[in-house]
């Protein structure tokens, strides 16, 4: 190399220290594109609705534009209409917290009072699983759905009678013929729980332990042995803090309810972004027109945030 090449490198260089670019190679820049962005809300924390006994299980239903959630203490279902009005869908709930509408419309819920129902637009239910071995189950919690027609569902201890009907705390499948199969061993108070975009994974996410799970899905019901998704984050002082209910976006990061806000991870189980609310927040989902809208159940109020990626749905 002559001379001009050298002090033209030099210059070259320390340009590009300069403007804050330093050389890297390729291999570098790969590195780079392969982290994850922080995903961050592009609208303010707004609460819809405060004054309930505690919200839970929200759900978008796109062809009434609406949102169900639920009021569990008061055995009440609610919706919340496009001009902000709230009427009572049922006081008879039967201490439901989550509800899923699937993209087939039907109204799915878990009623903590021992069973997993279908309801109808008159608030009408119709049971899809109310026992497992002869017992009634424990409380039913959360639910998500494959494309094969079944429905998981998590079965924790929350307000289930003394002592465990099932003995055990797990996750459930309820398959299309109706046949209920127990899915995993026993879980750590399993709760929120969903499934990746392409429906090759479940996620669980335990109240009484830090680490979330997810599992490979083998087949309708088939899981692989439980990994370690990701690690929530704790609140200052405290430990072994779990979580509550989940939701996905379409490119397959996991938001996740937890004593400090919603925690949002990458596929890759890399924490991407915290969103903080006035109260704890219990559950999350996705909904609006574009499905950008995140409506978060919390405590005793109903809050709603605009964010960059869609939903899932």
């Amino acid at each position: 190399m002559n001379l001009h090449s050298v002090l033209y490198s030099l210059v070259v260089g320390f340009a590009a220290l300069a403007i804050g670019h330093p050389l890297v190679s390729a291999q570098d820049d790969t590195t780079q594109d392969d982290t994850a962005a922080t995903i961050k809300p592009t609208g303010k924390v707004e609460l819809v609705q405060d004054g309930f006994a505690f919200t839970e299980g929200p759900a978008w239903e796109p062809k009434s534009k609406t949102l169900l959630f639920t009021d569990i203490p008061n055995t009440a279902i609610h919706r919340l209409h496009a001009d902000g009005s709230i009427s009572l869908f049922t006081g008879d709930s039967k201490h439901t917290n989550g509800i899923l509408i699937p993209s087939d419309g039907r109204i799915l819920a878990c009623q903590m009072d021992g069973r997993v129902v279908r309801y109808d637009e008159n608030a009408n239910a119709t049971v899809l699983a109310s026992q497992y071995d002869g017992k009634r189950f424990n409380a039913p919690n959360d639910l998500t759905v494959d494309d094969d027609g079944g429905i998981y569902f998590t079965d924790p201890l929350f307000r289930a009678p003394t002592p465990l009907p099932q003995a055990v705390q797990a996750v459930y499948y309820i398959a299309s013929d109706g046949t209920v199969s127990r899915v995993t061993e026993g879980l750590a108070a399993p709760n929120g729980i969903g499934m990746s975009p392409d429906r090759k994974r479940l996620y669980v996410c335990p109240s009484q332990q830090a680490e979330m799970l997810v599992y490979e899905v083998t087949g309708p019901g088939k899981l692989s042995q439980p990994k370690t998704f990701c690690t929530v984050e704790q609140p200052e002082g405290q430990s072994g803090t779990g979580a509550d209910g989940i939701a996905l976006d379409v490119q397959g990061n996991v938001y996740i309810t937890t004593h400090i806000g919603v925690q949002i991870f990458s596929p890759a189980g890399e924490q991407i972004g915290v969103v903080s609310f006035p109260q704890q927040p219990a559950n999350v989902c996705f909904g609006g027109d574009d499905w950008k809208t995140m409506f978060v159940t919390a405590r005793t109020g109903l809050y709603r945030v605009t964010m960059p990626i869609p939903g899932l749905h």
